[in-house]
């Protein structure tokens, strides 16, 4: 018999295509160590409470309810449930065709489409529409649609910042597009400059590829910074001049640890701007429940908001939606939590604001810890994490090191970061996983270990890095830039 159909010859050449370094060569490693019975401290993805973060009360309080509808009808329920928890499950529940178990409309349920627009409404100062609103699982989902619906093929391209994250590359790859690079300023603080769009665009178009969407990840995934409104400006009205659709990935709107850049929605910005460029720039906006204080990755729950996107469009968008039949309703009911929030006078809200502020400022705090720690390292500079939840480091590798990586057939970050796995059971990613410049080389941390934890994890790595270095140095020089 001949090859099948799904031997690994035969496969979609645009599957063999993707990587994504997240789970990858490091992570895979990590897995085989801990089997083994090593202590790993997987710091490799962005997932809060598989590092010990523990979950707000209240959400889970109305998702229980709901998900157990017949304890509303016990008459002890007001003696394990707060009341403004079994008010807000029975208003999640009279959402719903037949409860949790049942498919929702594929855009999600329009009572909590509308209380996603409110959210806009109030953070942006716009209003927004909920027909223009879809529920996803996970803001990810939200951006493969999207994705799939613009890339037409291997001569479209889509700039994405460099480094960035590889849910971007992944899906270009697979929908069988060109990734475009625009490479992130690390001297200036992962900044961006309009000169180089320009040039990644030239380029593109020189090698025959029409570029036709921007993604822009802020606060930054791997980089860490919040983009300023000159910034967010000037993009907009890049993309309106080469007339590019704005994916605006704004998961880490919550993670904010500084003051003099707060978050600001390329949505606002776009209104604020007026007419023509508000009228005619497209965009896409994803948020999700799995970041920020909530952290509530496994629960898979997302939106994306289109802005000056035709009706059209939207139709088709709702038709590929509809293949999937319903986003999981669960995290629908956790989206509406984070959007639509406790208020002052409410029952649970002091324990609700003690809670996510305890995590907040905690993750201010190991921000602060993690940028110290790796900028007291030999041959290690880092850029403080302005948001979102990773430090991203660059590791200045000696001579001999590449040496060492060529030999043992790795990419030298790679190598690097499967020697201190084995030395700490630390699992990072390394920066080639997310594109860096040539001859660069970082790795990526997330803060998110427990804080208690963290001046122990700094050091093992110091140490670590000391004696990597020690090693493979040979007096070679080890300035700080």
């Amino acid at each position: 018999m001949g090859t099948k159909a799904l031997d690994y010859e035969t496969l979609n050449e645009n599957v063999k295509k993707v990587q994504y370094a997240v789970r990858g060569e490091l992570y895979l490693r990590a897995s085989e160590l801990q089997k083994e019975g090593k202590k790993i401290i997987f710091t490799n993805v962005g997932n809060p409470h598989a590092l010990g973060q523990k979950p707000l009360t209240f959400p889970r309080q109305v998702v229980a309810l709901c998900q157990a509808p017949f304890l509303l009808d016990d008459p002890n329920v007001g003696l394990l449930f707060p009341a403004d928890a079994i008010a807000r499950a029975k208003h999640y529940l009279s959402m719903t065709s037949g409860g949790l178990g049942a498919y929702s409309d594929s855009r999600g349920l329009p009572g909590i489409r509308k209380e996603v627009a409110e959210f806009i409404g109030r953070r942006d100062g716009y209003p927004s529409d909920p027909e223009l609103i879809f529920l996803t699982d996970g803001a990810s989902k939200g951006v493969m649609q999207i994705l799939n619906c613009i890339i037409r093929g291997q001569g479209d391209g889509v700039l994405v910042p460099v480094p960035q994250y590889p849910l971007y590359s992944a899906t270009i790859s697979l929908c069988g597009g060109s990734l475009v690079p625009y490479y992130l300023e690390e001297t200036a603080n992962w900044g961006l400059n309009v000169n180089n769009l320009r040039e990644s665009v030239a380029q593109a178009r020189f090698k025959g590829i029409t570029v036709r969407a921007m993604v822009i990840i802020n606060p930054g995934n791997p980089t860490g910074q919040c983009l300023s409104e000159a910034n967010l400006r000037e993009i907009l009205n890049f993309c309106y001049q080469e007339n590019l659709v704005l994916l605006g990935d704004e998961v880490y709107q919550q993670n904010i640890y500084q003051d003099e850049r707060p978050f600001i929605s390329a949505r606002k910005i776009l209104m604020d701007m007026g007419p023509p460029m508000s009228k005619e720039v497209q965009l896409v906006s994803f948020h999700t429940v799995s970041k920020g204080y909530w952290g509530e990755c496994g629960q898979r729950g997302g939106y994306f908001e289109m802005t000056n996107i035709p009706p059209q469009t939207v139709d088709e968008i709702y038709k590929i939606a509809s293949i999937s039949l319903s986003p999981n309703v669960p995290a629908q009911i956790f989206m509406g939590l984070m959007v639509n929030p406790l208020k002052p006078g409410d029952i649970s809200y002091e324990q609700f604001v003690r809670e996510s502020k305890g995590i907040l400022e905690s993750l201010r705090r190991r921000a602060r810890l993690m940028t110290d720690g790796f900028n007291s390292c030999k041959n290690v500079v880092c850029n403080f994490t302005e948001g979102a939840m990773y430090s991203f480091p660059q590791i200045r590798l000696p001579p001999k090191a590449l040496e060492a990586a060529k030999k043992a057939g790795k990419v030298p970050d790679v190598f690097y970061c499967l020697k201190l796995l084995e030395a700490t059971g630390i699992s990072t990613v390394p920066g080639s996983g997310f594109g860096q410049k040539e001859g660069v080389f970082h790795l990526r941390t997330t803060i998110l270990p427990a804080e208690e934890d963290m001046p122990e994890i700094m050091s093992s790595f110091k140490k670590f890095n000391e004696e990597f270095m020690e090693q493979y140095e040979d007096n070679w020089s080890h300035s700080r830039m």
